[in-house]
């Protein structure tokens, strides 16, 4: 009896059981990577400044145009909605 050949594309158990887990990006992983680190050390109070830093000198040198790129989207993205709530609550919207 022959094997059926199987496609190298075709998903195997190992590609169903990892479908599942979330994609972290090299930032992600990098922020990680810093919290924990300096979770582990004697520093009372870290600031995200402190993890942002070191977590950004965690990078590989390609990958921080990236991480830059989602850190302006991610400050955007925060001035957008803090400038959509003041409206809100200038219009007296909840």
């Amino acid at each position: 009896m022959t094997t059926p050949f199987t496609s190298p594309f075709e998903p195997d158990e190992f590609d169903r059981i990892t479908a599942q887990l979330p994609h972290l990006s090299a930032w992600q992983a990098a922020w990680n990577q810093a919290e924990d680190d300096l979770a582990d050390t004697s520093i009372v109070e870290i600031y995200p400044e402190d993890i942002g830093r070191l977590a950004f000198e965690l990078l590989p040198d390609q990958e921080r145009d990236e991480a830059l790129g989602a850190l302006f989207y991610c400050w955007w993205a925060a001035m957008h909605n803090d400038r959509e709530q003041i409206a809100h609550t200038d219009r007296g919207e909840q």
